[in-house]
């Protein structure tokens, strides 16, 4: 497959879409913001089953970055994105020019309510405000039929499903599949921070979340098995764990104690490693469901 072509304007963008649209052609969108690897490739490649056309963004966005975190470490390597677009099926990228996001005198921000409340906003209180904002405004300029995000970023795509709904966009929100590595790492652009020790310790979080999963659903205390799974994380080589919640997997209510009756659940985990921040999560069932 060839490589896609880039646009960097609103006008370039829009004109494309358009042109699809007078053929009666339909429209995925994957928004990144670049280092892609084999999950955004993955999701990119269901986007292609979705729709007849492809748009993939690559936008490192500023708002959802607290001035202490990575923004300017956050790799970036356009050259390399496109290389590996080339062989997924994408269509057309979009790269906004610099500037053209947020506008010097830009004022608005849209806060997502409940499911965006907790879990990571306890460590990134303004997270989740940026990504609502970067996500409206793009969905705006790439008008899609159908939007694609990973269910790695669990809270995301909650909030996300939540912002669309709420708005009344015209859009599908897919979640995608985890993608991992062959020892059940989740696919992350963070993961290149990670030194040959690092990935030996990231490489258990998969398998003490499922562990933790498990026990919930043989009918273990909940409780105790979150704090079971962190103790195992942190014995594991982890410096810290920011959380280890089950939830529902719609609301993201949590369920901080008692016993799993069957209804379906998320168990969702934040944990640092050689000063990487790792986000994992699986499907938790009841006992119910497990017997059954």
């Amino acid at each position: 497959m060839s490589t896609p072509e880039i646009v960097r304007t609103q006008h370039d963008l829009r004109g494309q879409v358009r042109e699809w649209r007078g053929c009666d052609l339909s429209v995925a969108y994957v928004p990144t913001m670049g280092a892609l690897h084999g999950g955004h490739l993955s999701l990119v490649k269901l986007a292609g089953q979705h729709a007849h056309k492809v748009v993939v963004s690559i936008f490192v966005n500023p708002a959802q970055f607290a001035p202490d975190e990575d923004f300017e470490a956050y790799p970036r390597d356009e050259a390399a994105d496109m290389a590996r677009l080339a062989s997924t099926g994408c269509d057309l990228v979009y790269v906004p020019r610099p500037g053209s996001m947020y506008k010097a005198h830009h004022a608005t921000r849209i806060k997502v309510g409940r499911v965006a409340d907790g879990l990571e906003t306890d460590h990134r209180p303004t997270f989740f405000e940026g990504v609502a904002l970067v996500v409206t405004k793009l969905l705006n300029r790439v008008m899609p039929d159908y939007v694609i995000f990973g269910e790695k970023d669990y809270q995301q795509l909650a909030a996300i499903r939540r912002l669309v709904e709420d708005l009344d966009m015209p859009v599908k929100v897919i979640g995608a599949p985890i993608a991992r590595d062959e020892h059940g790492l989740a696919l992350s652009s963070r993961n290149v921070h990670l030194d040959e020790d690092g990935l030996v310790i990231a490489r258990q979080l998969n398998g003490i979340m499922h562990t933790c999963a498990e026990r919930i659903r043989m009918g273990h205390e909940v409780a105790r098995a979150t704090a079971q799974a962190k103790t195992g994380l942190l014995a594991a080589g982890f410096s810290g764990v920011d959380y280890i919640r089950v939830a529902d997997p719609d609301t993201l209510e949590p369920v901080l104690h008692g016993h799993v009756q069957g209804q379906p659940l998320r168990l969702l985990v934040a944990a640092r490693c050689k000063g990487v921040r790792l986000l994992d999560n699986c499907a938790v069932r009841g006992l119910a469901d497990a017997q059954g």
